[in-house]
């Protein structure tokens, strides 16, 4: 194995669970880690406190007159639950099938660990960087990154800088180079349906007192028509609508197919907004998501209850011009007038980010786009992403820098899912890309 897969291995056997309290210690231990290899290539290294988990900032000497680089990444990884789907321990990586298997290998130690050592072989070969390079690598993005944005405003002088270069998102399929110009935006709350102040027989009071359970399914099933669209009051006034040029070019990417979906996903059918493909529907086109939904007895065979109470999670990924906050009144007040009788509804807002759309053919973006295609040897594609990265418009408001999505994961990589995967060749071309990315921005 080589030393570069020994090092990433090192970084992926810490449980950095940012969401678990219990792994708070070994959080800190990773970005610790992190400040020790850092440091082994002569840059200047910080690691700040925060009120959760800190963020760590390396440098090299930065020099008048040449463009400042962020490359930005998260030492964070999602919790593994549940566990026994894994095929392998989560914090003990293995090699098969020409991926590397561990919880975070692509979401996002291996991608943002491919930048650390693109720099460290230029450092090597060349002994010096042709920008000013800035690393800021915080360990809170699986909790919607609370405390970055104040971390940027405190120390804006520190972090100003030209442009980001972010490695979190994906490819159109392998082999096919892919920068990513927008992300959709999200926020998220919990609703609690209560009912009786105990669970009841069903028997003896079913019919007679409104069922917590029933009412949330009528409650879930108004947020959406028959049809796929959102049904809440004013979702879509301020939706920016896709750019001609974009739905043509959209049409040729391989791997994105309606058909491509569904093999990925395994899905029995598609189903979403009406007149739109699915990948137009993901990348570009907001949405409203149960995530999670309970009630009742859930263990095996019957126990006559009726429910003192039911949950739901929701999630409502967001487009250009949406407001996360203004998506999240429309959708109290829609759940607050569906509420079915009987039952009290309890709101509990939860994070958000706003969505972020940049021009792809600005002079970063055409570099960008030839750093892509120096690594691939292959021509590279646009896209929009599905997925939420906050901090990404939060650069653009207080830093004034747009961003450079460069994505390594391919479809499968079951981010945020058992089996969590990333192909040793993308970690490799991630090398690569680093190399290539500052070597064009420097032009």
């Amino acid at each position: 194995m080589t030393a570069e897969l020994n090092t990433l291995f090192e970084f992926l056997r810490f449980p950095s669970v940012s969401t678990d309290s219990a792994h708070s210690g070994d959080v800190r231990a990773c970005a610790e880690w992190l400040v020790n290899q850092l440091r082994k290539m002569n840059l200047t290294v910080d690691l700040h406190e925060t009120p959760k988990h800190p963020v760590v900032v390396a440098k090299n000497t930065h020099v008048a007159g040449r463009r400042t680089v962020m490359i930005y990444g998260h030492y964070d990884v999602q919790p593994v639950d549940p566990l026994e789907l894994w095929n392998s321990d989560p914090f003990e990586p293995v090699i098969h099938d020409g991926k590397i298997w561990a919880r975070g290998a692509t979401d996002n130690k291996g991608q943002m660990l491919a930048h650390v050592l693109g720099v460290e072989k230029t450092l090597r070969e060349v002994g010096e960087l042709p920008v000013n390079l800035t690393f800021l690598f915080e360990g809170e993005e699986e909790i919607g990154s609370p405390h970055l944005a104040p971390f940027l405003l405190h120390h804006y002088d520190d972090l100003r800088c030209d442009v980001v270069a972010i490695s979190d998102t994906g490819m159109v399929a392998p082999g096919v180079p892919t920068l990513g110009y927008g992300l959709r935006g999200i926020t998220c709350c919990e609703v609690v349906l209560r009912g009786p102040k105990r669970d009841l027989h069903s028997g003896l009071f079913g019919g007679a007192v409104a069922n917590p359970a029933s009412a949330m399914a009528r409650l879930v099933a108004s947020l959406h028509a028959l049809d796929g669209r959102v049904a809440i009051d004013g979702f879509y006034d301020h939706v920016r609508d896709l750019a001609l040029w974009e739905r043509e070019m959209w049409q040729h990417i391989p791997g994105v197919s309606d058909a491509d979906f569904l093999a990925v996903t395994g899905s029995h059918g598609l189903f979403g907004e009406p007149g739109y493909s699915s990948s137009e529907r993901t990348w570009a086109r907001p949405t409203a998501e149960v995530n999670g939904l309970t009630s009742g007895y859930q263990g095996e065979g019957s126990k006559t209850v009726l429910p003192a109470e039911a949950r739901v999670k929701l999630s409502f990924r967001l487009v250009p011009d949406q407001s996360p906050k203004e998506i999240l009144a429309k959708v109290q007040n829609h759940l607050e007038w569906h509420c079915p009788p009987g039952v009290e509804l309890e709101f509990i807002a939860g994070h958000d980010g706003k969505p972020y759309l940049t021009d792809p053919h600005s002079p970063f973006g055409i570099a960008a786009q030839q750093a892509l295609r120096t690594s691939f040897q292959a021509e590279p594609v646009l896209i929009r992403e599905g997925g939420s990265i906050p901090i990404v418009q939060t650069f653009h408001d207080i830093l004034g820098a747009d961003s450079l999505l460069l994505g390594l994961a391919l479809s499968d990589a079951q981010i945020h899912a058992p089996n969590e995967n990333f192909p040793v060749e993308n970690f490799e071309a991630g090398i690569r890309l680093n190399q290539a990315l500052l070597a064009e921005l420097a032009k």
